[in-house]
């Protein structure tokens, strides 16, 4: 009676994990693309809309993104071949390039002119002005930011 109740659930297991691996089983017509960017950020936005919206799989495209900190290690995730594309600052291509290395990344797009910075907030504002952050209380998004160079600061004086 063991026995037979023993085959009875390896003989379910071998069941369930079979179905489970044909209905999870990706298009495979897709062209697999994978992402390494330098941090999540707001300023992504549409390339995390396009993703959760399905459109890169319209285009053919599975596109699966991951957070590599530092520039340097995204470039050495595009070099190793462990990302397709890198989205990150172009100075550690620019080493790479200036190494005299034969194997060198191309920047092909320059996705900013500006800083990538946004002012956010927990409360809505159906009017907003500059001046509506007299007095209040901001914090950058990293240490060395071009606001004011350092992580906390209080807006007093706007113009």
């Amino acid at each position: 009676m063991k026995k037979i109740i023993i085959s009875l659930v390896v003989l379910l297991l071998i069941v369930v994990i079979t179905v489970f691996t044909i209905t999870n089983k990706k298009d495979s017509s897709l062209q697999k693309v994978k992402v390494a960017e330098v941090t999540h950020s707001v300023f992504y936005a549409p390339q995390y809309l396009a993703h959760a919206l399905g459109y890169f799989e319209e285009e053919g495209l599975d596109v699966e993104i991951n957070l590599v900190p530092g520039a340097d290690k995204v470039t050495a995730a595009v070099l190793s071949g462990d990302a397709n594309i890198g989205l990150c600052g172009s100075e550690a291509t620019i080493y790479v390039y200036n190494q005299g290395e034969k194997d060198y990344l191309v920047t092909f797009a320059g996705l900013t002119k500006k800083d990538g910075s946004f002012i956010v907030s927990r409360e809505k504002y159906d009017d907003f002005k500059l001046s509506d952050m007299k007095g209040k209380s901001v914090i950058g998004g990293r240490k060395g930011e071009r606001l004011l160079g350092d992580n906390w600061f209080i807006i007093n004086e706007l113009q």
